[in-house]
């Protein structure tokens, strides 16, 4: 049992939840709670920290037992394992998993592609959101901007619920040049815009397609927002001046699934 907070395991999984430059080097993030370490494929677990309280709950939860006898496990005395959590009521399971890693053509295998392109996106609640929304929208990629927030944050793999796990994903230098790209490749490229003068449940989106969606306070760059065939806006009443970026991602992915399933 790992029972000292200077331990070297203990400290390295502190740094991996605080710093993302760490998780890069190592290539690995972090998840946390039962739900997550059923999500986790098998192959992709690299450890497993296991708190001596939850080691007592786990007896009642026989597929969790077998895969933690499966896989292996350290046990953390309480105490530590608070120390080496990112939330304030830990569930004591602790996952250090291998990141995935994609190309383009990962994201484009699907018959039609129904993409995402975000641009400097910040908050990680809203990037979390937006994944585990991809999903169940039908999404088959989502492209980000070197500068949007880096998607293995601990909140932002909580806020996935386990689609990181099954969402396809990249990270690009320049989001104008992998727009040009895409509409080489025949997907067509919308912006979600304030200047765009048409609602977007006017366009078709049952072709090969993607959705620009740009930083929760700028908006997209001038230079990305050009680079989409059209511009779409999202019809807004009151004083609203613009919408929480997650949900404006919701509302355009939900319309292609809602066209997508109506052929």
């Amino acid at each position: 049992m790992i029972t000292s907070h200077s331990n070297p395991k203990v400290k390295q999984v502190i740094q991996w939840q605080n710093k993302a430059r760490e998780r890069r080097s190592a290539g690995v993030f972090l998840a946390e709670g039962f739900k997550m370490f059923e999500e986790v494929p098998r192959e992709c677990l690299q450890q497993v920290y296991v708190s001596e309280v939850a080691l007592e709950r786990i007896g009642r939860k026989p597929e969790i037992e077998r895969k933690l006898n499966d896989v292996g496990y350290e046990t953390v005395a309480g105490d530590v394992f608070g120390k080496m959590s990112d939330t304030q009521a830990p569930q004591g399971i602790l996952c250090v998993v291998r990141q995935p890693v994609y190309c383009l053509e990962d994201l484009l295998k699907a018959e039609s592609p129904l993409l995402l392109l975000l641009e400097d996106l910040q908050d990680p609640g809203n990037l979390g959101t937006i994944i585990r929304t991809g999903e169940a929208a039908g999404v088959t990629g989502v492209i980000m901007s070197s500068g949007t927030v880096d998607l293995f944050n601990p909140k932002t793999i909580r806020g996935t619920m386990g689609s990181v796990f099954r969402v396809p994903f990249l990270y690009v230098d320049s989001l104008p040049l992998t727009i040009g790209a895409l509409r080489q490749r025949g997907i067509h490229t919308y912006a979600a815009h304030l200047e765009g003068e048409v609602f977007y449940d006017a366009f078709s989106f049952r072709e090969p397609t993607a959705f620009l969606v740009g930083n929760e306070g700028r908006g997209l760059a001038r230079e990305t927002a050009d680079q989409a065939e059209r511009y779409l806006k999202i019809p807004m009443e009151g004083k609203v001046e613009s919408l929480n970026a997650a949900v404006a991602a919701s509302l355009l992915m939900y319309e292609a699934h809602r066209q997508r399933s109506a052929r």
